[in-house]
């Protein structure tokens, strides 16, 4: 079992990650549609969904690495306070309207449950 975590590997591409978690929050919008649920909700997840992608991309850009021990520390803390922003907005809604707040939060884990899934997949299966 060592072997598994120990084989070097390359980093997996966005691509593939960032279109199922982007299926996710499109197929959610007819459920949200059909079913009656707050359509903010959707709207709020949706934005805080390629917020976060977008940052990920760009903060992807940035060279780490020994060679660039700033960079690799600025991009360690803003991907940490990325979901950490995100939850923040979150918890603020949800207790401002917690029909919005929970539909959007649930809306969100699944996209980003899915995102990361399919990276691991990616990750480990190469």
């Amino acid at each position: 079992m060592p072997s598994i975590f120990s084989t070097p590997r390359p980093v997996p591409g966005r691509r593939v990650p960032t279109l199922a978690g982007a299926a996710v929050v499109v197929l959610a919008l007819p459920v949200f549609l059909v079913g009656g649920f707050p359509l903010a909700g959707w709207a709020l997840a949706a934005a805080l969904w390629v917020a976060g992608e977008a940052l990920g991309l760009w903060l992807a850009r940035i060279p780490t690495g020994a060679d660039h021990l700033k960079k690799s520390g600025m991009v360690a803390v803003t991907m940490s306070f990325r979901g950490i922003g995100v939850m923040v907005v979150l918890l603020a809604v949800t207790v401002a309207d917690r029909g919005m707040g929970v539909s959007a939060l649930i809306v969100y884990v699944l996209a980003y449950t899915l995102t990361l899934g399919v990276s691991l997949v990616e990750y480990f299966g190469s």
